[in-house]
């Protein structure tokens, strides 16, 4: 990767040479680079790494330390934190395929907002384009990546080949990737892997085009976008603080706080129908529920899990940057971390739970090695989705709900320090 320091001198001397403005020097410097200079920098939650590695990609940093816009960074300018919880019961395979899926990002319900948002708080321009024709989505793409430009992509989750998801999964998720080159009929892909991922031109049109509302969307950062100011990134700072404090200062029980507290109360609602006591009365779809459950809290799975340590880097940095003190709530979110990680555990209560998670956590690992890792991520996954088969998983009916019980609890105890937290952060900034 080109460094910010050479980068710098590279457009200067640009600029001496042939009396190219700064904007127009580092545009043409930037788009000389070749492909292998894209920096694979991993990251841990798709949509926020994506960004931040398209955008270190372009040589865009913080101007306090002239490092590339971190991850942390990115998540709290989007709005930092959200809360969200959906239990998803998909009756095309009988009811047996139960999910779980929850939320951490503020707007993770439109994560084209969220991107649209976060890039003008950078001050950094972008193009989207979104058409419901494939031919025309390929074309986009192909323009964006032929000149120079790194893209990020909106895609389904089950169609990205090297995940080897069950087909019949395809469309139910999705997030965000960046693709930024091509290799003959291979493109080069961006999924937080830290050694080269490719995919087919079809794989790729297809993941793209495989979820009708993302409109096959792209969005590509301006080349002419410079360096920030500081001025700028301490004024969207206040704003992303201030933002977070007022979204989940919302009562709302599905993209607030009290999402968190409607679960822990479904956990053991015996009478409402989506109560899991009603749910999983007959024990079917259990197993991939509480996995998904684990998954969507923790690292282990595709999605980055709660996210509230990524956000204690943000107040480190937001703390530097605004002078504001901030380690009562960047105290606070690491309780809550702990919080969520305790709640993870009461998952793993069945040991199939935790011998699947151990399976996908190695096709993780698998698949940040890159195309090398193919193998051993479709040798984990194909072992994985065996064991989701299973509709027993060996608790009876007072363990089951026992276990609902202490998920009820740990997910309570959750409530209380997201609350604590989102306190704290409110009083430190005013």
């Amino acid at each position: 990767m080109t460094t910010q320091k050479k980068l710098k001198a590279l457009v200067r001397a640009r600029m001496d040479k042939t009396g190219e403005s700064y904007t127009v020097a580092r545009r043409q410097v930037l788009n000389a680079q070749p492909v292998s200079d894209y920096p694979l920098r991993g990251g841990l939650h798709p949509d926020t790494a994506a960004l931040a590695n398209v955008l270190a990609s372009r040589g865009i940093s913080d101007p306090t330390t002239d490092r590339p816009i971190s991850e942390g960074l990115i998540l709290g300018l989007g709005g930092g934190l959200g809360a969200g919880y959906i239990l998803w019961e998909f009756a095309e395979h009988g009811g047996e395929r139960r999910v779980v899926t929850t939320a951490f990002r503020n707007q993770w319900q439109y994560p084209d907002r969220w991107l649209r948002k976060t890039c003008d708080r950078l001050g950094v321009p972008v193009t989207v384009s979104e058409t419901g024709g494939g031919k025309r989505a390929s074309q986009q793409l192909f323009e964006a990546l032929d000149a120079g430009l790194p893209t990020v992509a909106f895609v389904s989750t089950a169609n990205l080949p090297y995940w080897h998801l069950p087909e019949e999964e395809a469309g139910w998720f999705g997030y965000t990737i960046a693709l930024y080159g091509r290799d003959d009929d291979r493109l080069l892909v961006d999924d937080r892997n830290q050694g080269r991922l490719t995919m087919s031109a079809q794989e790729t049109a297809t993941a793209r085009g495989r979820i009708p509302s993302y409109k096959n969307r792209l969005l590509v950062p301006d080349p002419a976008a410079t360096e920030l100011t500081e001025e700028r990134l301490v004024g969207s700072i206040d704003l992303a603080l201030a933002e977070q404090v007022e979204h989940l200062s919302s009562g709302s029980d599905s993209f607030s706080l009290p999402a968190i507290r409607k679960w822990a109360r479904m956990l053991t609602d015996e009478r409402n129908p989506k109560g899991w006591p009603r749910v999983f009365a007959d024990g079917r779809g259990l197993l991939r529920a509480l996995v998904s459950t684990y998954e969507s809290v923790t690292d282990v799975g595709m999605f980055g899990g709660n996210l509230r340590m990524l956000f204690v880097e943000f107040l480190a940095d937001a703390a530097r940057l605004t002078g504001r003190d901030l380690d009562a709530p960047a105290h606070a979110y690491r309780q809550a971390a702990t919080a969520w990680e305790a709640f993870s555990a009461t998952c793993l209560a069945a040991p199939i739970v935790k011998n699947v998670v151990d399976l996908d956590a190695r096709r993780r690992s698998a698949v940040e090695k890159g195309d090398v890792g193919w193998g051993e991520a479709a040798a984990a996954a194909a072992q994985s989705n065996i064991l989701l088969q299973k509709s027993d998983i060996g608790l009876n009916a007072g363990e089951q709900a026992q276990l609902f019980c202490d998920m009820a609890e740990a997910l309570s105890e959750v409530h209380r320090a997201e609350v604590a937290a989102h306190a704290a952060l409110a009083g430190s900034i005013g």
